[in-house]
């Protein structure tokens, strides 16, 4: 008979100290898997108690609520191996995985290779592990790692490749980034291949705050091909069997692992006997492709799951946004939409003196197009009274930014007035060109609990709105084609306080996300001058970013955890 195994991975989406909850998918997922006759299930790191739960692991009450529920899911394993991610406490508390079976704990792995950079502060609470276990399980030599652990080419699927292992299983927590997952499909490839095993890497799903998780668990061959894939962006239970004959035919042409194996430092691996059980005989599972997704797609996706965890797990049922006429404010209806449901989307229309007509028939149509209901709330009269009642204070003064900014608050009080009133979160319009640049007014258009598009330059926003019509007219082409305004003051437009949208990404791109120096970025052929205006935009902003809601992050470095630069802050080197 072919030596084969049955694996399961659990592609779920957990939530950050729903533990109960958690536990409660877990074991679903469990009895799920067993229905499929699987060997092993797996789910994603810190499942139980969601990722990243960062400062609720410094409550030891957390800590013994994962445990205690950890010892729940055990006593529904029965006559298969799971794998579960937890956090466990020895002398410290490790971010860990568990191999259950049969009821009981049968090891404890410890993350060995913490990350701390970008959104990711491991080394704040975890203490890394120093042992490569090896499991013999229904006749396969199993690895167990997790995340970051396999970024490593000597780290512990190496080492637990060297020690026999066939199938390497890896239990991640990995937030989305766009073109993010070629680089680590390439990563992941080269290490079932270098290593001869079978490798099956699985993610977790998901909104969490700022972060999304993306799912697309893969299982990769020795020889480095996909052998199975999940979907993106959605829960799946993924069931591949898995050939090890195989690996073994692959390892008999590899005599350089012989070498390789003499020299592997033993007291790093142990091999732990869990269970002898002959695999039965099978139907096979039918394998179902998942191909990929266009680029503006796989983004649009993002914030859509983004928008609707955010919106759900915390509790609110609907959700409110100013409606301008403009691209932006567009694009977040449609996320809304699609997260959450028309029926569950307000739009508010807060014309002043500066709006234009062209403003309110591309609000009417954009409203009838996504089926969602609209009021209209004018805001001149209010408008007209605080510049009558603030006129003998202001004096002597010329009109300026702020009279415009005033707009944008009249309109900011409104949006959480009906939020206070009928309970909708407030979701804010401002894309990352704009918040990079401070073009965006405090406790105005600033104003909400969360900002779906902080994170989405102002070209990218335009080609989402191009590929969300594409699969049905939402957006007027009206609105695609204008030019950029804020309609604050008569005959505003975006480019007379900011370059063009195409140079000024260019610029946040190189400066925030690639760190590059106004020499640097000059060179690329952008005007010295603007160079220097925008990257002084950019620092002055800090303060306003700081009070700013959290915003579904996309790119290699979004503001909050990723960026993280003082307010009070003298340097100006590379500028």
């Amino acid at each position: 008979m072919v030596k084969t195994l049955r694996l399961a991975l659990a592609q779920i989406n957990p939530t950050v100290g729903s533990i109960e909850k958690n536990s409660e998918k877990i074991i679903a997922y469990i009895e799920d898997a067993l229905s499929h006759h699987a060997d092993i299930v797996a789910f994603p790191e810190l499942c139980v108690t969601g990722y990243p739960p960062e400062d609720l692991l410094l409550k030891p009450s957390f800590i013994k609520d994962n445990l205690k529920a950890l010892d729940e899911i055990k006593r529904h394993t029965g006559d298969i191996a799971v794998v579960v991610g937890f956090v466990d406490r020895k002398d410290d508390i490790y971010n860990a995985a568990a191999l259950l079976y049969n009821h009981q704990i049968m090891d404890v792995y410890h993350k060995m290779f913490l990350p701390n950079y970008g959104v990711f502060d491991e080394l704040r609470y975890f203490q890394s592990g120093g042992v490569c276990p090896v499991y013999e399980i229904a006749g396969c030599l199993v690895g167990l790692n997790i995340c970051e652990d396999i970024w490593y080419p000597d780290g512990p699927a190496y080492k637990q490749s060297l020690a026999g292992a066939e199938l390497i299983i890896n239990i991640n927590a990995s937030p989305y980034g766009f073109n993010k997952s070629k680089s680590k499909e390439t990563m992941l490839s080269a290490r079932a291949f270098d290593n001869r095993v079978i490798l099956a890497y699985l993610n977790t799903v998901g909104g969490q705050d700022e972060l999304v998780f993306d799912g697309a668990s893969t299982v990769f061959g020795q020889s480095g091909e996909v052998l199975a894939r999940g979907g993106s962006f959605t829960e799946e239970l993924i069931v591949v069997d898995l050939d090890l004959e195989g690996v073994f035919v692959s390892r008999l042409h590899d005599p350089r692992r012989r070498q390789k194996v003499k020299a592997l430092c033993q007291n790093e691996i142990k091999k732990i006997f869990i269970c002898d059980r002959v695999p039965k005989e099978k139907s096979p599972v039918q394998q179902h492709p998942v191909c990929h997704m266009d680029y503006y797609e796989e983004i649009y996706n993002a914030l859509v799951l983004g928008t609707r965890d955010y919106v759900t797990k915390n509790g609110f049922k609907s959700v409110v946004i100013g409606l301008s006429g403009g691209i932006d404010s567009s694009i977040v209806a449609c996320i809304a939409v699609d997260a959450v449901g028309a029926d569950n989307v307000r739009g508010i229309f807060m014309p002043s003196p500066y709006t234009s007509a062209e403003s309110g028939e591309d609000v009417r149509e954009l409203t009838e197009n996504l089926k969602i209901r609209t009021t209209e709330i004018p805001i001149t009269a209010i408008f007209s009274a605080f510049l009558s009642e603030l006129a003998p204070a202001f004096e002597g003064k010329a009109s300026d930014t702020t009279e415009e900014n005033l707009q944008a608050r009249v309109r900011g009080n409104i949006l959480m007035a009906i939020s206070n009133k009928f309970g909708p979160l407030v979701l804010t319009t401002g894309n990352k060109s704009e918040m990079s640049a401070g073009y965006a007014t405090l406790y105005g258009d600033m104003a909400g609990g969360l900002a779906v598009i902080k994170d989405v330059p102002k070209m990218m926003v335009y080609g989402l709105a191009r590929w969300r019509n594409s699969i049905g007219t939402a957006i007027p082409e009206s609105v695609i084609t204008k030019a950029p305004t804020a309609e604050l003051r008569p005959n505003q437009k975006d480019s007379d306080s900011l370059p063009p949208y195409e140079t000024l990404d260019m610029i946040i791109e190189a400066y925030i996300e690639k760190d590059m120096s106004l020499e640097e970025i000059t060179a690329l052929g952008i005007d010295a001058h603007t160079v220097k205006k925008t990257l002084s935009l950019i620092d002055g902003s800090e303060y306003k970013r700081r009070q700013s809601p959290p915003g579904i992050k996309i790119t290699a470095r979004a503001f909050g955890k990723d960026r993280r630069f003082p307010i009070t802050n003298g340097y100006r080197g590379g500028r």
